[in-house]
């Protein structure tokens, strides 16, 4: 059982850690009151300690009364600790001078915990790499271990939602530091006027300049330096190196409970965090981590998950009518550090969601080695153009089909609409209704017909494609949809594959086309679990912009970032008998 509240608790403001280069931090600490040694729970993030919606889902203060320490850091160059601000860098040093002076604070008794979401997750797995001894187990909420997979490019394209987002939101800080010594505190006013206008004006306005190497609201606030510097790196591992856990998984040796949601922007890399360490971990400790995926967005636990109420055990507050995700943290933290024997070293190592369904399950593995890969093959008589068009999706092979062609316009992209997201407010994440989407004519649409029996795909995904295209260099994207009986089409994961980048989307050197000639392109639509219900439909679409979630391709084939031209991209997608294209569907075999 958790262990019950027991103890008043004392906060101990702005305790200053120093690093090894001599740069001090500052941490808000949460311990029990009076005399004792205990478990420490830590957390850095950049967001501002004594900011509450910066904490994560394991509440310090509740925690701390419950016999922990929690300590809750600013790190390098945020808020209260000194140093400069660097997104991403000094976080695996940083993170392990903190965990030995946490260590050896005289109310520690040694045993340290790591837990936090997102950026938060990334501090965990940093210091990770480093081998701290005395850390015994961590929990990285959605989280990432690639940098060219969701955080900075996916697929060789550009995060520019996230991105855009993420920097503006930690511009005022930037700001405050800036201007701290300015005597005039008109030109602090003027500055800070200057960023809200900006921020409140990215989503209508913002993500549309040009060219973005000169990218206004950032250029204009001077909040983002490290933005500009990806146009000189563009898809460069040496640069995003210090952003990089992937490769480095052997060096982790603790247990850590990887928690994931099935729109989240971290969805792939917080699986395969899990996947490497229980196969390959190098300890027996770390093969001992777990998986729990919910149909949550990034950050967002609570019904409704976009337009869709999955019903209350999968809120946050009642998993499974079980634990909320706070119980189940304290349960894994008391589990490890504590040696109180719960039950959770005999739990299944993955718990899902599986949406349709709605109901949670136990796995013995990921992917589910029972998952059956089918291809279900695109076929049109050439007009697969909106969903009111031809497209048809089976798993018949194809035969001698026409092609289906549709124009790209990066003057007129196609929206963002639900999806993995962190964007302003006017672009909701998770799942939402995408026939506004399909009724463009630069959406392909391919639809099975009517299903006779429900089918669950529980696994990754990916699109096989054929295409040629006038550009020499342009996008294609490919997304996943539930079709309801009413014609809701539900979103339930996507992809996309830049040309110039389809032999090396996690790196290397790009090759732009050829125009007119064909090419296979490959485009990973990363996971899902879903139950497609008897009457509903499984759809495809096809198209090739999502702006601003991904920054439009120019079609010029120019270097990235440097245009404010743009070019028309004739697209022919291809499906017959010699240029199949399919997508691989993981069919869980209904019992």
């Amino acid at each position: 059982m958790t262990q019950q509240i027991a103890h008043q608790v004392t906060v101990d403001f702005d305790v200053p850690a120093k690093m090894r280069d001599g740069t001090i931090l500052r941490a808000n600490v949460y311990r029990p009151v009076g005399e004792g040694k205990w478990p420490v729970l830590l957390t850095r993030l950049p967001y501002g300690k004594d900011l509450s919606r910066s904490i994560t889902s394991l509440d310090p203060l509740q925690t701390a009364r419950r016999g922990y320490v929690v300590i809750v850091q600013d790190t390098r160059g945020r808020f209260t600790s000194g140093g400069e601000w660097e997104p991403m860098r000094h976080e695996d040093t940083d993170g392990y001078d903190t965990i030995a002076w946490a260590a050896n604070l005289h109310y520690s008794n040694g045993q340290i915990g790591l837990f936090g979401g997102s950026y938060l997750g990334f501090t965990q797995w940093a210091a990770l790499t480093q081998k701290p001894t005395t850390v015994k187990a961590a929990i990285p909420e959605m989280t990432w271990n690639d940098p060219f997979n969701g955080v900075m490019f996916r697929g060789g394209a550009q995060e520019l939602g996230l991105i855009g987002y993420w920097y503006m939101g930690l511009g005022t800080d930037v700001l405050m530091r800036q201007y701290q010594n300015e005597p005039d505190p008109r030109k602090f006013a003027a500055a800070l006027h200057q960023y809200i206008t900006d921020l409140d004006a990215l989503g209508p306005q913002g993500y549309w300049s040009l060219p973005l190497k000169e990218f206004t609201p950032f250029k204009r606030n001077a909040i983002a330096p490290m933005f500009f510097e990806l146009y000189e790196h563009y898809m460069d591992r040496s640069f995003t190196e210090s952003a990089t856990i992937r490769g480095k998984h052997g060096q982790v040796t603790v247990p850590t409970l990887n928690i994931a949601g099935w729109y989240d922007i971290f969805l792939q890399d917080t699986i395969e965090n899990f996947r490497i360490l229980h196969t390959e971990g190098s300890t027996p400790e770390a093969r001992q981590s777990k998986l729990l995926i919910g149909p949550w967005t990034h950050g967002g636990y609570f019904n409704p998950i976009g337009e869709i109420n999955y019903g209350t055990a999968a809120s946050a507050m009642l998993i499974n009518m079980q634990y909320d995700l706070a119980t189940i943290q304290q349960r894994w933290f008391d589990y490890y550090l504590k040696g109180i024997d719960n039950g959770v070293a005999s739990e299944a190592p993955v718990k899902l969601f599986v949406m349709g369904a709605n109901v949670w399950r136990d796995e013995q593995e990921w992917p589910l080695a029972r998952a059956v890969e089918t291809r279900y093959y695109l076929h049109s008589d050439g007009h697969a153009n909106t969903l009111k068009g031809d497209g048809l999706l089976t798993t018949e092979t194809p035969a001698d089909e026409q092609p289906d062609h549709y124009d790209y316009d990066p003057a007129n992209p196609v929206p963002t609409r639900g999806g993995a997201l962190l964007m302003p407010p006017e672009f909701r994440p998770g799942p939402w209704d995408q026939r506004p989407i399909e009724s463009r004519e630069d959406v392909l649409v391919y639809s099975t017909p009517v299903l006779e029996q429900d089918v669950e795909v529980t696994g990754p995904i990916t699109v096989h494609l054929w295409a040629i295209s006038s550009a020499p260099d342009t996008d294609f994207i490919a997304r996943l949809i539930d079709v309801h009986p009413d014609g809701y089409a539900q979103n339930l994961t996507d992809g996309i594959i830049r040309a110039r980048y389809r032999h090396a989307t996690h790196g290397g050197t790009p090759s732009l086309l050829e125009p007119g000639k064909a090419y296979e392109y490959d485009i990973d639509l990363w996971a899902t679990s879903n139950l497609f219900k008897k009457g509903h439909r499984i759809r495809l679409d096809i198209t090739s912009s999502c702006f601003p979630r991904w920054d439009r391709n120019l079609n010029t084939g120019h270097d990235i970032g440097t245009d404010s031209e743009m070019a028309v991209a004739h697209q022919t997608i291809l499906h017959d008998a010699d240029h199949p294209s399919y997508i691989v569907l993981p069919i869980v075999p209904q019992a």
